[in-house]
């Protein structure tokens, strides 16, 4: 299985090898690292691993937490599979079928950021336009349509929302932690991006 963890380390030397010695003990194929946010002498790195699941996740938690001044903030499984392209081809699905860009984006960002579904609400009924394969059919937030791009955590979920032409994008997981700013900020430039391409489309067949 792919699960990705959330590690809060000491931003020195030879700290990260000793976390990636820690992975390799336990039998976890490191498969990416991702860094989020590095200052006051910490970084956060999200590690995305193959996990052969011979222990319980919480046991590869706890084996990774003994590096002095490591902290594993959260284990979640992922779609989101290293070496592959998967925002690359959303930005082509939405290139060749213009009509189609924020349908193609709601389908795909959740296995962008390792997240369990997503939904475009109608920003002002509030309304499910278009919900991904795993959206539930009613969504259970108050308030999911903010004027700026925001995150927050409501009902056991943990949701980014974002504007865009008349709607919001909403990605949401139950798994894991908050949505950390970095990943706020790549749903925001997917959202900037696919706006762009889908008018460019739309004129070009107008």
């Amino acid at each position: 299985m792919l699960l990705r963890l959330r590690v809060s380390l000491p931003d020195r030397p030879g700290v990260l090898g000793q976390v990636a010695r820690a992975f390799g003990v336990m039998g976890a194929d490191i498969l990416q690292v991702t860094v989020l946010e590095r200052q006051s002498g910490r970084a956060v790195d999200d590690f995305t691993v193959s996990w052969s699941g011979l222990f319980e996740p919480g046991e590869l938690r706890e084996r990774i937490g003994v590096v002095p001044g490591t902290r594993v903030e959260a284990v979640w499984p992922t779609r989101e599979a290293p070496g592959t392209s998967p925002d690359y081809d959303l930005l082509g699905h939405v290139a060749g079928e213009p009509d189609r860009a924020y349908l193609a984006l709601v389908d795909a960002v959740p296995d962008l950021v390792s997240a369990e579904w997503a939904v475009a609400v109608d920003s002002s009924t509030g309304e499910v336009v278009h919900g991904s394969w795993q959206a539930p059919e009613t969504v259970p937030a108050a308030d999911l349509t903010p004027l700026r791009p925001a995150s927050f955590s409501e009902g056991g979920l943990h949701l980014v929302s974002v504007p865009m032409d008349g709607v919001h994008l909403v990605v949401a997981r139950s798994q894991g932690p908050a949505f950390h700013r970095a990943e706020v900020d790549k749903v925001v430039r997917l959202v900037e991006i696919v706006s762009v391409l889908a008018r460019a489309g739309v004129s070009r067949t107008a």
